[in-house]
């Protein structure tokens, strides 16, 4: 990757709906390029996706709550990791070093709705135990950090 192309990268976390010939004028080549150049950051990668940003509260999910996850001892992580992507309230799932193996982020409608899946990770084959932190608000989320041109 190239200045050009972290610059697109940039400009599209920022608003994915920018056209092709905006972006062009803010990168300083024709659309065609940027077109191109958009399509190899897709099929390499780089880009993964385009999603709408959801307000949480709007469409009934106002609890996000984070769950460590223990896992027993003899738990393939990999049998674990298929299991916990089953589960929809899972919005992101973390590998993590330490006591917990798994780091998740989840969004509920209500805390009794929080409840029931704490229970149901609990009785997972291969959890020992959870540990589970409420968040009270979000002050920001998915902030883009400004990418830097590679050095030589």
């Amino acid at each position: 990757m190239d200045a050009i192309d972290l610059r697109l990268v940039e400009l599209l976390r920022t608003n994915a709906r920018l056209s092709f010939a905006e972006l062009a004028r803010q990168v300083g080549l024709s659309a065609p390029a940027v077109h191109e150049r958009v399509g190899k950051l897709e099929s390499s990668g780089v880009i993964r996706g385009y999603r709408a940003d959801v307000d949480p509260d709007a469409v009934g999910l106002g609890v996000t709550a984070l769950i460590g996850v223990v896992e027993e001892s003899t738990t393939d992580a990999d049998d674990l990791q298929a299991l916990l992507k089953e589960l929809p309230e899972i919005e992101s799932c973390y590998f993590m070093a330490g006591v917990e193996s798994f780091l998740l982020t989840v969004r509920v409608g209500t805390i009794a709705e929080l409840e029931r899946l704490i229970v149901r990770l609990n009785r997972t084959p291969g959890v020992a135990s959870t540990r589970t932190g409420i968040a009270l608000s979000a002050k920001w989320e998915n902030r883009p950090r400004p990418l830097t041109p590679p050095t030589a």
